[in-house]
């Protein structure tokens, strides 16, 4: 005899042959009787059962165990790994069950965002040869609701073809009315607790989808060399995995420094020439100002220890507003922001302006080579920010965004762990909590 929830259950009762199932609800005196086939058929069991809210939470008495079922993506149907979480759940939940201990198993799903949103636009494509842009925000978004719709369907139907002890009248969406309402809140209460801020920062710009993405939604594409990579927009595909050399100019000097980069497109947004302090070759330039071709003003050289004199000429072009540790360096030695790529990936302004960034590379290196100071270029291993989604090249854009101050919380959650307030199986997953949580940005 096993009770599950409100149910007490006796199974394969034998009479006559036949195998009978007996359940009764713990507070009525009534048993029902069930016969059962020779061979087990879910869909019958399942059918007496969900329908009859057999996993409904009561909440009387003590708290029950709990889970959240970790919301699958609507961006399609269920997968293995899908399948597994489930059932290791599920086996949690009934060996609860049949102790006498209330559960309470929450289903839901996550709307993926921008994930969701490519898989509609492509749908969109296929069928109707049309962009979200051409058929409205409002119509877009209806698309993107009926999608979801369709494919929370399915995944409710998988989940209950698994089996799975979920209690369904308590499935939740992560935008549905108390979420959204519930992800407001919690945003305005970190604001006003100071922990949440807006400011300038890099962020990993998608110009396919306009949208900024987050570094897990990056994808890094490792190259030996020169490598022909086809990019969304481009009709031909972009050559990577090249060092290009070009001189500047010193002022006032018939001197110059040749500098090496991988992306002569941003040369229009440099805003200094950057050496190693002990590196003797340049020592002589330190504060001095060298010509920009493109702008036709002085920029400075600059001294700073992040430079690396075995890479390339040992120079490097300072670009603030397209490259993460130049905006580093920018905020140490005080230097402008010039932000030379917009949004869809063209150049802004100048001699430039609408240009397609990648056709802006050749276009820039012939310039370069016209006014003498292309002094060549060489193979280089790279790796090239992909975006996960969209495949397009990752574009770093200066933009303003919101930040969230992780370092007092990630010390909370270290200590918890560190002081057995936290307890997390199995053991050797503290590392990597620890790697995460101490080396917090």
């Amino acid at each position: 005899m096993y009770k599950i929830q409100r149910y007490s259950y006796l199974c394969h009762i034998k009479v006559k042959s036949v195998k009978l199932l007996l359940i009764r609800e713990r507070s009525k005196s009534q048993w029902m009787i069930y016969e059962l086939d020779q061979a087990y058929v879910p869909q019958k069991v399942e059918r007496n059962t969900v329908p009859s809210s057999y996993f409904k939470t009561l909440l009387k008495g003590d708290l029950p165990f709990s889970l959240v079922l970790p919301p699958p993506n609507i961006t399609g149907t269920l997968h293995l790994g899908h399948a597994l979480t489930a059932a290791v759940e599920d086996a949690l939940v009934k060996w609860k069950q049949m102790q006498g201990i209330e559960t309470m198993w929450v289903p839901g799903m996550d709307h993926a965002g921008i994930a969701t949103q490519v898989i509609v636009e492509k749908k969109l494509w296929k069928e109707e040869e049309k962009t979200r842009h051409e058929i409205g925000r409002k119509e877009f978004k209806k698309r993107v609701w009926k999608w979801k719709v369709e494919k929370g369907d399915v995944i409710g139907k998988q989940l209950r073809r698994l089996g799975c002890s979920l209690d369904w009248e308590r499935e939740l969406f992560t935008m549905d009315k108390e979420r959204s309402k519930a992800v407001k809140a919690a945003f305005i209460r970190l604001f006003n607790e100071g922990l949440i801020y807006r400011s300038d920062h890099l962020v990993n710009w998608c110009c396919v989808l306009q949208s900024a993405i987050s570094d897990i939604e990056v994808e890094h594409l490792t190259l030996d060399g020169p490598t022909l990579i086809g990019v969304p927009g481009y009709s031909k595909p972009v050559e990577f995995g090249l060092l290009f050399l070009f001189a500047y100019k010193v002022c006032d000097s018939d001197r110059e420094i040749v500098v090496a980069t991988t992306r002569p497109e941003t040369i229009p947004g440099d805003v200094a020439v950057a050496v190693h302090p002990k590196d003797g070759r340049y020592t002589q330039f330190i504060g001095k100002t060298v010509w920009h071709p493109f702008r036709n003003e002085g920029i400075p050289v600059i001294a700073d220890e992040f430079v690396d004199p075995q890479f390339g000429t040992g120079a490097v072009k300072i670009t603030p507003a397209h490259d993460q540790l130049d905006f580093e360096v920018s905020k140490r030695h005080l230097l402008p922001t010039v932000k030379v790529i917009d949004e869809t990936g063209s150049m802004i302004d100048g001699e430039f302006q609408g240009t397609p960034r990648f056709q802006a590379r050749s276009i820039i290196v012939d310039r370069l080579a016209k006014m003498g100071l292309m002094r060549g270029k060489e193979s280089h291993a790279m790796t090239v920010p992909i975006c996960s989604r969209s495949k397009d090249v990752i574009e770093l854009l200066l933009k303003p965004q919101w930040f969230i101050k992780c370092q007092d919380m990630a010390a909370k959650a270290v200590a918890d762990v560190k002081e057995g307030r936290l307890r997390i199986e199995p053991k050797n997953f503290e590392k990597t909590w620890f790697d995460w949580l101490e080396n917090i940005r």
